[in-house]
């Protein structure tokens, strides 16, 4: 064993549906090794007013529960910290909070902007010669973190949204051909596009090899184009699909967008109905528009047991990790082993890493308005396995009753 006694785990950022898996592999593994853990309330927010939980010791049957739980079971916030050579207050704050609990360790669960908070919080730590052990747990369903064969989170909110594309297309291909129709289906996916690429796995059971078209941020394109590509598909199959990623821009400018968030960038959302709108107008087709929003990270109850599985371990090996003391400042890298076809966990300097975007591939994409099927080679091993979900009365998921860890530990 390390010199590390206790640890305190914060989860940051939007959610997953295996967010809880890495949280169960944290509390899990801190548990084998007789480690204290702590639990920060909503993030950042609480690691900086001292809101921590004392994480009690949970059985084998609550951590399945609580790891196919969605959610945050701690809760999450969006805060970046700032530059401290420019506003220092934050981090002063950080390690009082942690000097008064006496913590040794911070794991930090997120995404592009949690992983570059790592590399801030352990390069602040060294310069004031604070001994913090640092690490990133790596989570977020776009798929845009690098230095990591996939994001946990991803495969999941991918499966979800094949599925239900699939679902649909089937339901849109039972009607008799009376007149044009469209389904147009829009995902998540600020800047990348791997959400919306990822629906191409449809095709692998579709006999008219929907989606007909694939619009991702990392495509040129023109209205002209698209209106010709769907009123081809329609000639062929009597309707068309078209899946779209939120963040889909025309002459450099978002489709469309909710407005803007406080402190924080544009709320995207629209693009699916726009370009319904333009189905509708120029090719006179009957049109249904679906957003599926929060559902495609929150669909515990579909999630890809290769996610599942590698989202505990991540968990597990940051809290290894800081127990050895011979890593910090780093985030856990996924890395498919080709030898065994299995993962095996490898670290990556957060700063390197953090607040950079891992664009849709432009060997990937074949236009006009597809993904290439080399894609699915990398896509398809993400997805496989059916999930063993727990479940309770009514044949409704047994999840884990977030009330079971929200008691605050005020004495360190």
């Amino acid at each position: 064993m390390g010199a590390i006694r206790r640890i305190v785990y914060a989860q940051s950022g939007g959610m997953t549906a295996v967010i809880n898996a890495s949280a169960a592999g944290v509390i899990a593994e801190a548990q084998r090794r007789g480690l204290t853990l702590f639990a920060a309330r909503y993030g950042m927010h609480g690691l900086l007013a001292g809101d921590l939980i004392a994480v009690p010791p949970l059985s084998a049957e609550q951590l399945q529960r609580l790891s196919y739980t969605p959610g945050g079971i701690f809760g999450t916030a969006r805060r970046d910290l700032p530059d401290p050579e420019i506003d220092a207050t934050p981090y002063d704050l950080l390690f009082q909070v942690l000097a008064h609990y006496d913590i040794d360790a911070l794991l930090y669960n997120g995404g592009n902007g949690s992983i570059a908070t790592v590399a801030q919080i352990d390069r602040e730590a060294k310069r004031r010669g604070i001994p913090l052990t640092v690490i990133g747990i790596p989570k977020t369903i776009d798929n845009d973190l690098e230095g990591t064969h996939f994001s946990p989170g991803y495969p999941s909110a991918a499966r979800y949204l094949i599925t239900s594309f699939l679902e649909a297309s089937l339901d849109l291909a039972s009607f008799p051909a009376k007149g044009a129709r469209a389904f147009v289906m829009e995902t998540m996916g600020r800047n990348a596009g791997w959400l919306a690429a990822a629906v191409k796995a449809a095709s692998a059971v579709l006999a008219d090899e929907g989606p007909h078209l694939i619009v991702l941020p990392e495509m040129r394109w023109d209205k002209t184009a698209l209106l010709a590509a769907a009123d081809a598909a329609i000639a062929r199959t009597g309707y068309c699909t078209v899946v779209v990623a939120e963040g889909a821009t025309l002459d450099g400018e978002p489709l469309a967008y909710q407005g803007a968030e406080k402190r924080r960038y544009v709320q995207l959302g629209g693009a699916g109905s726009v370009i319904g709108g333009w189905l509708r107008d120029a090719l006179g087709a009957k049109v249904h528009v679906a957003v599926p929003d929060y559902l495609q990270r929150a669909a515990a109850h579909w999630v890809s047991a290769v996610d599942h599985r590698v989202a505990w371990q991540v968990g597990e090996t940051a809290v290894a990790w800081a127990d050895e003391g011979t890593r910090s400042g780093v985030m856990v890298g996924v890395v498919r082993d080709p030898a065994t076809s299995g993962w095996r966990m490898e670290a990556v300097d957060a700063a390197t890493v953090g607040n950079r975007e891992r664009r849709f591939p432009a060997s990937w994409i074949a236009a006009p308005f597809q993904v290439d099927s080399a894609f699915l080679d990398y896509l398809l091993p993400l997805l496989e396995g059916c999930p063993q979900i727990p479940c309770g009365a009514h044949g409704l998921p047994d999840f884990f009753p977030f009330a079971t860890l929200t008691e605050r530990s005020d004495a360190p």
